[in-house]
């Protein structure tokens, strides 16, 4: 039940999406969707306690570069606080759910993997990928983490209205749903207080640029501090 408030809100934040699609062009966070997929698990420096970044575009830092990708910020953020945590940036412009399910075992494969940030699910909805299908492969991809014992903090995205309302509502409604049924970390919506404000996102109006991307770490930090140990 403590999803349902959430979850309430998230739904009515929906329709920003649909005038993102206006102000910045018709495609969702997707990046280069014939991107190369990594030939190996992303590189290691220690074995600190490790907190693996599992997503798309936003968590690849397209268009930015690597000192100002969300998984760089946010290693620096960990650090000012005293917390002892490596951050590994396992995300691909362009990848799906499914790119993720299929990458998911070797990259949490990581040596003290503790943590998983998920971001994966809007190149599904650009692709028209169904719902359930979106969620089986999300769901797979949590249940994984959690049989190696790990945290996980999944993040939410939205689905405008030109999808149509059922795909909307069923799209938008699927990220809390997983978090209720797993028990696992949430953020209702990963882009909060950056979308639609052109001065925080690049040209295509979709990804954040410098600035967005110093307040989508913000968001995920707070989502993520009650899961840190010192």
């Amino acid at each position: 039940m403590r999803y349902v408030a959430r979850s309430i809100s998230v739904l009515a934040l929906a329709s920003l999406v649909a005038l993102a699609f206006a102000c910045g062009g018709s495609k969702l966070p997707d990046g280069n969707a014939n991107a190369a997929k990594p030939l190996r698990t992303p590189a290691s420096t220690s074995n600190r306690p490790k907190i693996i970044a599992l997503g798309d575009s936003l968590t690849a830092g397209f268009g930015l570069a690597e000192k100002e990708s969300y998984p760089y910020l946010l290693q620096e953020t960990l650090k000012a606080d005293g917390y002892d945590y490596e951050v590994v940036n396992a995300g691909v412009s362009g990848d799906t759910s499914l790119g993720g399910l299929e990458r998911a075992d070797w990259v949490l494969e990581q040596d003290n993997a503790k943590i998983l940030v998920l971001e994966l699910g809007a190149n599904d909805m650009l692709r028209g990928i169904p719902v359930g299908k979106m969620k089986e492969n999300l769901d797979k991809i949590i249940k994984k983490a959690k049989a190696k014992n790990l945290k996980v903090l999944l993040c939410g995205m939205l689905a405008p209205p030109t999808m149509g309302a059922a795909y909307q509502r069923d799209f938008t409604m699927a990220f809390p749903d997983l978090a209720s049924e797993n028990k696992i970390g949430f953020l209702p919506f990963l882009l909060e207080n950056i979308a639609l404000k052109k001065e925080l996102n690049q040209g295509d109006g979709i990804h954040p640029n410098v600035a967005g991307a110093r307040i989508m770490t913000d968001n995920i930090y707070k989502a993520l501090k009650p899961m840190l140990e010192k």
